[in-house]
């Protein structure tokens, strides 16, 4: 059975699909309004009227006609919202069979998207568009900004103050007076350009077991096939030691939260970054010295 079929759509997977940031909505928007030849009435008949939301397959209505979503009967206690009717288990067949016969742009199409998807395929299709906003990688603030690459780096650069260099290789000092502090220690971002792409280098402490380490990753501000074209390595040392990471960069897709917990970076625990600080060993400093470059 297709993946689009109606009667095979998951309500649990319809809902997780639906939770998509509504500042990208705003967003795109703002760039471009979709030329949508579909009457608005049929798009507010396949509108919940509790939740909003489109309504996919089973749709339910009550013994005088009122619609809504599934999710939403789930919580409305058998009793409709309109008019407090029992609801019973009456599926609206037809308003399934007039959402099967629409065929409607991509919601991301003021950023790009050209394509037209049958009603029952868009949310699988937007869930995974190549041209669906990024999340702003920044970490340290639950910040809600969405857009297209060109519009975060912007942001960054405005609103965040990162630091902005150009050029492949890098060389940078994270100090700290209080190397005991594990949370919220996490330091300011740097973005990177070279070879007309964008880099976000993170470098934080978080507590892995019972051990406090530091963690240094490179995200890539793009999708993961173009990031696979990328390698990177970082070195920290000290002492006449030293430790060298080198791998793929993550995209941007992947949260901050997710790369640090999959430990997929340069780690350090607490007690060897000491030693590499050289001193008394009551304050960090540590010496990270990296290298980006294009795979052939």
């Amino acid at each position: 059975m297709s993946s689009c079929d109606p009667e095979s759509s998951d309500p649990q997977n319809i809902e997780d699909m639906m939770d998509i940031n509504e500042d990208a909505n705003n967003y795109a928007q703002h760039l471009s309004k979709p030329s949508i030849s579909v009457a608005s009435s049929v798009y507010e008949l396949l509108e919940c009227p509790v939740c909003l939301n489109a309504m996919y397959p089973p749709i339910h209505q009550c013994s005088n006609g009122h619609t809504l979503c599934s999710g939403c009967k789930s919580r409305a206690l058998n009793r409709c919202p309109t008019c407090r009717h029992e609801l019973g288990n009456i599926r609206c067949l037809a308003l399934e069979k007039v959402a099967a016969s629409l065929e409607l742009p991509c919601k991301y199409q003021g950023f790009g998207c050209n394509g037209i998807y049958p009603y029952y395929c868009k949310l699988k299709h937007e869930s995974l568009c190549a041209y669906r906003p990024y999340n702003c990688p920044y970490a340290g603030s639950d910040c809600t900004v969405v857009g297209d690459i060109p519009h975060l780096v912007s942001h960054l650069k405005d609103d965040h103050k990162v630091d902005m260099h150009n050029g492949s290789t890098f060389n940078h000092r994270y100090v700290r007076s209080n190397p005991d502090e594990v949370e919220n220690a996490t330091w300011m971002l740097t973005v990177f350009s070279c070879f007309g792409q964008y880099f976000c280098l993170h470098f934080e402490a978080f507590q892995m077991a019972m051990a406090p380490v530091y963690i240094a990753f490179l995200r890539f501000m793009g999708d993961e096939t173009e990031a696979k074209n990328y390698s990177y390595s970082l070195e920290v040392g000290g002492s006449g030691r030293k430790i060298i990471w080198q791998g793929v960069p993550r995209s941007i897709r992947d949260g901050h939260k997710k790369v640090r917990d999959s430990y997929d970076g340069l780690l350090v625990h607490r007690n060897m970054a000491l030693f590499f600080s050289g001193g008394d060993r009551r304050e960090l400093k540590l010496k990270v010295t990296g290298k980006i470059w294009k795979e052939q």
